[in-house]
């Protein structure tokens, strides 16, 4: 177990992995919501942030909703109506079809898939990018011709190149729905994230680039499209003079505080973006001299730097082991593994978390089909294959990675006693 020395004293205020950043004009809009009586899910500040999100990401329409899941959930059902047509009430709208998703992700970019009868088959992860793997897609449309549907994420800010995810799925005719979540402000050759998909998702949450405390928008280039998302945002309420209702609907709709918060947050993030690059730029120089290598940043491609993250060099690893709950480590002359570390900073009252578990790990998802850029990484007893062609990018980063505090308030001071933290750890 880590044993912090008596020179490195806990902070006395907690330093986050990532926190809100308020600047006062969010406040400005939550208060003319207030006045106007304008409190629930209509209202000019609904309006702005749907405009604002749309010029932002290079789309020419944004759905403002409670959530980026209910955004994925809804660019789902878009996705599976075009395909397939539209489904009966009691289906979903893509009902025993596969997809192939993002493997090394948060669970809210596929959960939407099984929403909607879906069944995910998971993309290995690229070394270079951390994100899906363009050579494992390619393999995957080898095995499966008939997938029509690939839902891809940018994982912490850090995009790989959605625009050959993009080429990959219109030689095979699939639809792209792009998780933006993490890299609202990222750009790829120029291009925003998001601007990609044939639908797309940015967040709001709390912990984002930006935040409404929660939130999300759905991000399409269809009228069409936009205002059915609209009306399926609202329960599916038809032009009556009563309730009347023809198909499925939900309660997905933004709130016009919320939406004061987003409205008031939009005019920082290109701030925010210079901060976290600054996080991230210091940890890089501050660790250059241990066995670790920082989140790849994939050529063409600016980051949003919503999350620094490093990787342990393979032979710098202690002896660790993780169950589906706890982990445990032997500590190591010279080495060190993520559950130290992570203990480490959480010592000085400081916090990081490990790198996605990836989805093919998850119990609710491990029978489910996972394939690398050389086939599938399951044979028929569920266990890993072994073959050096055959190897689990995906489990190994979650294995030797772990995200670090990148709280854009982060002084240089504390930022300073992370790294000295972090280096004791391979003494």
């Amino acid at each position: 177990m880590f044993k912090r020395k008596d020179d490195l004293k806990p902070f006395e205020s907690r330093v986050w992995l990532a926190s809100p950043t308020m600047h006062g004009e969010e406040l400005k809009y939550m208060t003319e919501a207030y006045k106007s009586n304008w409190m629930s899910t209509v209202g000019q500040n609904i309006n702005e942030v749907e405009k604002i999100a749309a010029e932002k990401s290079g789309m020419k329409y944004a759905v403002g909703l409670s959530s980026c899941t209910a955004a994925l959930h809804l660019c789902c059902k878009l996705a599976g109506e075009k395909l397939y047509g539209k489904p009966a009430i009691s289906h979903g709208a893509l009902e025993g079809k596969r997809a192939f998703c993002s493997d090394m992700t948060f669970d809210a970019t596929l959960n939407p898939v099984v929403y909607e009868g879906g069944i995910p088959v998971f993309i290995d992860t690229a070394y270079d990018s951390w994100n899906m793997d363009t050579a494992a897609l390619e393999k995957a449309f080898e095995i499966y011709p008939d997938v029509r549907l690939v839902v891809s994420a940018e994982l912490y800010g850090f995009p790989g190149r959605m625009d050959e995810i993009k080429r990959i799925c219109e030689k095979h005719g699939a639809l792209l729905i792009e998780d933006a979540a993490e890299a609202m402000g990222a750009t790829i050759d120029g291009r925003q994230c998001g601007s990609f998909g044939d639908y797309s998702a940015v967040s709001f949450n709390g912990n984002k680039i930006i935040t409404g405390s929660s939130g999300g928008c759905l991000l399409t280039n269809s009228i069409e499209d936009a205002n059915k998302a609209r009306k399926w945002s609202t329960q599916s309420r038809e032009n009556a003079p009563w309730y009347q209702h023809e198909e499925v609907g939900y309660n997905y709709r933004m709130s016009n505080v919320i939406a004061g918060v987003v409205r008031g947050q939009y005019g920082y993030l290109e701030e925010h973006i210079k901060q976290k690059k600054a996080v991230w730029e210091r940890y890089r120089n501050g660790l250059k001299d241990l066995p670790v290598s920082m989140n790849p940043i994939t050529a063409g491609t600016e980051p949003n730097y919503w999350l620094s993250a490093l990787m342990i060099n393979e032979d710098a690893m202690c002896r660790q082991v993780r169950d589906e709950k706890e982990a445990l480590y032997n500590s190591e002359l010279g080495k060190s593994c993520p559950t130290e570390i992570l203990e480490a900073i959480a010592s000085i009252n400081a916090e990081g978390r490990p790198i996605w578990r990836p989805m093919h790990m998850q119990p609710m998802y491990r029978m489910h089909e996972y394939i690398g850029k050389n086939g599938s990484l399951r044979c028929r007893t569920n266990a890993y294959l072994r073959e050096s062609s055959c190897i689990d990018v995906g489990a190994d980063i979650f294995n030797r990675g772990l995200c670090l505090p990148s709280d854009n308030k982060m002084s240089i001071e504390q930022q300073d006693k992370v790294i000295e933290v972090i280096k004791r750890c391979f003494e």
